[in-house]
Protein backbone atom coordinates (compact mmCIF):
# COMPACT_ATOMS: atom_id res chain seq x y z
CA UNK A 1 0.00 0.00 0.00
CA UNK A 2 2.99 2.60 0.25
CA UNK A 3 4.02 2.57 -3.36
CA UNK A 4 0.81 3.71 -4.37
CA UNK A 5 0.14 6.11 -1.28
CA UNK A 6 3.41 7.40 -2.32
CA UNK A 7 3.29 7.65 -6.51
CA UNK A 8 0.06 9.64 -5.60
CA UNK A 9 1.54 11.73 -3.08
CA UNK A 10 4.39 12.75 -5.43
CA UNK A 11 2.09 13.02 -8.39
CA UNK A 12 0.04 15.42 -6.38
CA UNK A 13 2.80 17.35 -5.52
CA UNK A 14 4.57 17.96 -8.59
CA UNK A 15 0.82 18.89 -10.03
CA UNK A 16 0.32 21.78 -7.00
CA UNK A 17 4.10 23.06 -8.14
CA UNK A 18 3.01 23.25 -11.74
CA UNK A 19 0.17 25.06 -10.72
CA UNK A 20 1.45 27.51 -8.31
CA UNK A 21 4.65 28.45 -11.16
CA UNK A 22 2.45 28.74 -14.02
CA UNK A 23 0.88 31.83 -15.44
CA UNK A 24 -1.36 30.23 -17.95
CA UNK A 25 -5.01 29.41 -16.93
CA UNK A 26 -5.76 26.50 -18.69
CA UNK A 27 -2.18 24.29 -17.27
CA UNK A 28 -3.53 26.04 -13.65
CA UNK A 29 -6.76 24.45 -14.01
CA UNK A 30 -5.42 20.74 -15.43
CA UNK A 31 -2.74 20.66 -12.55
CA UNK A 32 -5.12 21.31 -10.29
CA UNK A 33 -7.26 18.59 -11.20
CA UNK A 34 -4.82 16.38 -11.47
CA UNK A 35 -3.58 17.41 -7.74
CA UNK A 36 -6.92 17.03 -6.13
CA UNK A 37 -7.81 13.26 -7.96
CA UNK A 38 -4.49 12.45 -5.97
CA UNK A 39 -4.62 13.69 -3.06
CA UNK A 40 -8.36 11.55 -3.30
CA UNK A 41 -6.12 8.81 -4.33
CA UNK A 42 -3.79 9.19 -1.46
CA UNK A 43 -6.23 9.39 0.92
CA UNK A 44 -7.59 6.13 -0.70
CA UNK A 45 -4.19 4.29 -0.31
CA UNK A 46 -3.38 5.85 3.05
CA UNK A 47 -3.65 3.01 6.13
CA UNK A 48 -6.23 3.42 8.82
CA UNK A 49 -4.13 5.19 11.17
CA UNK A 50 -3.47 7.94 8.83
CA UNK A 51 -7.47 8.40 7.95
CA UNK A 52 -8.26 8.11 11.27
CA UNK A 53 -5.54 10.88 12.18
CA UNK A 54 -6.72 13.34 9.06
CA UNK A 55 -10.15 12.85 10.84
CA UNK A 56 -9.35 13.46 13.72
CA UNK A 57 -7.73 16.83 13.77
CA UNK A 58 -10.57 18.81 12.82
CA UNK A 59 -12.72 17.55 15.34
CA UNK A 60 -10.33 18.30 18.17
CA UNK A 61 -9.24 21.45 16.62
CA UNK A 62 -10.97 23.69 18.60
CA UNK A 63 -10.01 21.69 21.60
CA UNK A 64 -5.89 22.21 20.58
CA UNK A 65 -6.48 26.36 20.04
CA UNK A 66 -8.01 26.63 23.57
CA UNK A 67 -5.11 24.94 25.06
CA UNK A 68 -3.04 26.85 23.68
CA UNK A 69 -4.65 29.63 24.31
CA UNK A 70 -4.68 28.98 28.00
CA UNK A 71 -0.48 28.53 27.70
CA UNK A 72 -0.17 32.15 26.67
Amino acid sequence: MSIPLSVSLIISCVAVCFSINTKEEIVKVATASVAIIGLFLSLFFAPWFVKLIILAVPLFWDKLQLLTLRQR
